[in-house]
């Protein structure tokens, strides 16, 4: 049984990372050819920082992505502290189906849906134009909230309830005995949270897809645009550096995880 099953592990590991594999040995190949390596080149990496409109699909891609991230931290981590004090079985019931929702709404839904809401509010008022940088930073707040705040509830679960409750009465108010006390509890499930928004804001492309206005581009809808003609290697490129990146933040999220189940 141990055999078969490593068999098996391996077979799923290979279906799943024989594709990034490729990818990353070819983005170092020195002619455009998926299919014959014809020697160690950093061509393409020269190329992609060459490539003015890619840069600056990246640059759009990482502001909003941390935009993104640290407004749904800040309201993801309110959101969660305050459900955890709802006393109401039904009223927590409710607000975890509505946390629910956008995640397992499909995001095509969710991403034409909000597009017809920020048509219609920018009509209303008169705008001259109703998608913009501001929309599709909306909409990324809008599917980035569940996942922080269904990081932070658990750690909140977790915690000795009685804590704050020392805390206040050795003299803190209600305001310092949270960022004396609860948030240094909670603070590993913000960190996954955050780094899960931040992934996720990085790679969305359907919603931004509905919500982008004209003159802001992210990578994602940059590289569907290239497929329309051709992706030249030079995305190869990108796509590797963009694997490390969240492999990296992986990795730090896992090293956070495994710290504070070891504490």
């Amino acid at each position: 049984m141990k055999t078969s099953a490593k068999i098996y592990s391996g077979i799923v590991f290979a279906i799943l990372f024989a594709p990034i594999l490729v990818l990353l040995v070819f983005s170092f190949n020195e002619s455009k050819s998926l299919s014959v390596f014809s020697g160690f080149s950093l061509k393409w990496y020269r190329e992609l920082l060459n490539d003015r409109n890619t840069l600056e699909a990246v640059r759009n891609t990482l502001i909003l992505a941390a935009s993104a991230t640290v407004i749904s931290t800040i309201m993801g981590t309110a959101a969660a502290v305050g459900i955890n004090k709802l006393r109401s079985k039904w009223s927590k019931a409710v607000m975890n189906t509505v946390t629910d929702i956008p995640m397992t709404n499909p995001d095509i839904i969710t991403g034409i849906s909000l597009m017809l809401m920020f048509v219609f509010v920018g009509r209303l008022f008169g705008a001259s134009t109703s998608l913009s940088f501001w929309t599709m930073l909306i909409a990324h707040v809008t599917f980035c909230l569940p996942y922080v705040i269904l990081q932070i509830l658990p750690k909140l679960r977790q915690m000795d309830k009685s804590l704050p409750e020392a805390a206040m009465d050795l003299g803190c108010t209600p305001v310092g005995a949270f960022f004396k006390v609860e948030l240094p509890e909670i603070l590993p499930g913000i960190i996954t949270g955050a780094i899960m928004a931040f992934t996720l804001s990085l790679d969305d492309f359907v919603i931004s897809y509905f919500t982008s206005g004209n003159g802001f581009e992210t990578l994602p809808i940059r590289i569907y645009g290239m497929t329309k003609k051709t992706v030249t290697p030079k995305m190869y490129a990108l796509a590797t550096i963009i694997f490390f990146v969240t492999l990296g933040l992986l990795l730090i999220s896992n090293f956070v995880d495994e710290k504070d189940e070891a504490k």
